[in-house]
């Protein structure tokens, strides 16, 4: 009969699916919330489904593990490792485990008991069915009263659940007997199509029930009160014989919507589950991919630890994988965090065996940076400086009770250099622009005069103006061969009339020679600055320990700066000789 439904079949998949929602949303429950839930299914049995005491198992541990990896941060930050860690005893888990063996005890002499009614009402349904089929014989000889089969009918609905292999056979002898009594009973028309009548009217209100659920929001409630109306369905009577196919394809048309549904939210949360699989597994590589050979700092360790917490609250943040997946992916995200944290102790307990070796050398590095302190030379000595503190940077810490000392030594004298070149270097810009800013106009007026038409005036303000330029002081460094090529360009056309006129000028001025420091007295002055600061930095080379790294570093740098004052201090003397040239012409 099309009325007939695979009832064990249907139950079965009702406990999966149940058990399949059992997934708690992140951090929407506490442990002593379950601890509680577990309370009341000691409390009342019936309450522990299977399902559900596996989903609350998975939290819990999952709870407490998230505990105990918030415990090991803090641990680790506070400078121990999680090697060196040690959880604390947890109550709850105590009370969790004792919980759950009562509950394993009193489902298992529940799932005893049940068996034993199940084969009780196996063997009183047998009865019944033998009941009925003498029933049915007798209607076949002489009727048999009605009230006889509705109390038959009565015992059946009471007697529930049977054994599961059975269950099929038992309803489809029933139905088989039920159709048969029904076909045969000589009772009145009126009194058969009144049964028929009221069992019509009452699986109408069950298929109107039934559709009702696709408007249902909760896709699970109503999936499990579908599976009622199937139950009522099946334990009310039979309708007329023209009117069974159409209640029936009404009622399954009704359930197919529902079954659909029920079906999409399962597929749903296998494609989030996925997600979250595809997710950790990022996790996983990201931690896993720490290029530990660029961690060579309690700062670049720090940092990087951060990033790693911040990946672990992110995975206690995500759902659950796949259930095929889930324990899988775990271990691999806790094998790779427990090679980060092991890798960070491995390091900091060997930094904190060098700290004496630390101390020496930033107390070298002291020393260093005290010795260059009163330095002019800005920019050669500005770079070394900067070289020291990246060194300082980089070396590991020392004892607490040197820190703050050590630090404040070295920057004191960092920050001397840096004032006193500052004050020199704003004044030193500004009189380079004025010196700039007079060639210029020197430039200019220069421009202003015709080659072809000089008076004696004009020679003598040219000349005035070449003895200026050669006055002057330095102009920025970037500009110095520009302004100079220049003012050769815009000299060139009067050379002439300017070497005739020099020896008649220095003849002139020679009275007043010892008065006035020459252009060439002013080089000569910087040219010996330029080999005083020479002799300096030479003597400095022989003070300089070179047994260590940064030692070494500062020769270099000593020696760079040598040389290029020997630069400077020969293009001093070129412009000497040209100026020497120019004036025996």
């Amino acid at each position: 009969m099309n009325e007939e439904l695979n009832t064990p079949n249907l139950h079965k998949e009702t406990e999966k699916t149940e058990a399949e929602a059992q997934n708690p949303a992140q951090g929407s429950v506490t442990r002593e919330d379950i601890i509680s839930r577990l309370q009341d299914m000691v409390s009342d049995i019936s309450l522990a489904k299977r399902q559900e005491l596996e989903s609350l198992k998975q939290t819990f541990y999952k709870l407490q593990r998230a505990a105990n990896e918030e415990q090991i941060a803090v641990f680790v930050a506070g400078g121990g490792t999680a090697e060196e860690f040690k959880p604390e005893i947890d109550p709850l888990e105590d009370q969790y485990r004792k919980l759950m063996t009562i509950i394993k005890k009193k489902k298992a002499a529940a799932q005893e008991a049940l068996e034993v009614v199940k084969k009780e009402n196996l063997k009183k349904k047998r009865e019944l069915l033998d009941r009925f089929k003498e029933l049915i014989d007798k209607a076949d000889i002489e009727g048999a009263p009605y009230s006889e089969y509705r109390a038959i009918a009565q015992e059946w609905k009471e007697l529930k659940e049977v054994p599961a292999e059975h269950a099929n056979e038992l309803w489809r002898t029933y139905q088989q007997y039920n159709e048969q009594f029904y076909d045969i009973q000589r009772l009145n028309n009126e009194f058969r199509e009144y049964d028929f009548r009221k069992n019509m009217e009452a699986k109408t209100a069950i298929c109107e029930e039934a559709e009702r659920l696709a408007d249902e929001p909760d896709v699970i409630a109503a999936f499990r009160k579908l599976q009622k109306l199937h139950q009522d369905f099946r334990e009310t009577g039979p309708v007329s014989r023209e009117s069974r196919e159409e209640i029936w394809a009404r009622f399954k048309a009704a359930s197919t919507i529902i079954n659909r549904k029920h079906q999409q939210h399962f597929e749903e949360i296998k494609k989030r589950e996925q997600m979250h699989l595809d997710q950790k597994i990022v996790i996983c590589e990201l931690i896993e991919g720490i290029e530990y050979d660029k961690l060579t700092t309690f700062q670049s360790w720090n940092y990087k630890t951060q990033e790693v917490l911040a990946l672990q609250k992110k995975w206690r943040d995500i759902g659950y994988a796949p259930a095929k997946h889930n324990q899988k992916i775990f271990e691999r995200y806790r094998a790779a965090c427990d090679e980060f944290f092991r890798r960070k102790g491995e390091y900091f307990k060997e930094a904190k065996s060098n700290m004496g070796e630390n101390l020496e050398k930033k107390t070298a590095l002291c020393e260093q940076v005290e010795a260059l302190k009163d330095s002019t030379d800005w920019k050669a000595t500005g770079d070394i400086i900067a070289g020291l503190q990246k060194q300082w940077r980089e070396i590991g810490p020392v004892q607490k009770k040197y820190t703050n000392q050590l630090w404040k030594r070295f920057m004191a004298a960092c920050d001397y250099f840096y004032e006193q070149r500052d004050k020199n270097t704003s004044s030193k810009k500004r009189e380079e622009n004025d010196n700039l800013a007079r060639k210029k106009e020197i430039l200019a007026q220069l421009k202003s005069y015709n080659p072809e038409s000089l008076s004696d005036e004009d020679i003598n303000a040219i000349q005035d103006m070449v003895d200026e330029w050669h006055n002057i002081g330095f102009v920025p460094f970037k500009l110095k061969d520009k302004i100079a090529a220049q003012f050769k360009e815009a000299i060139e056309p009067f050379s002439n009339v300017v070497r005739v006129d020099r020896s008649r000028r220095r003849s002139q001025r020679g009275s007043s020679a010892r008065e006035t420091a020459s252009p060439r007295d002013k080089l000569m002055r910087q040219y010996e600055n330029k080999k005083n600061e020479i002799q300096i930095y030479e003597n400095n080379l022989a003070s300089i320990n070179t047994s260590s790294s940064s030692g070494n570093t500062l020769v270099d740098s000593i020696r760079e700066n040598i040389e290029s004052l020997k630069a400077e201090a020969e293009e001093l003397m070129e412009q000497i000789r040209q100026l020497e040239d120019s004036e025996t012409k």
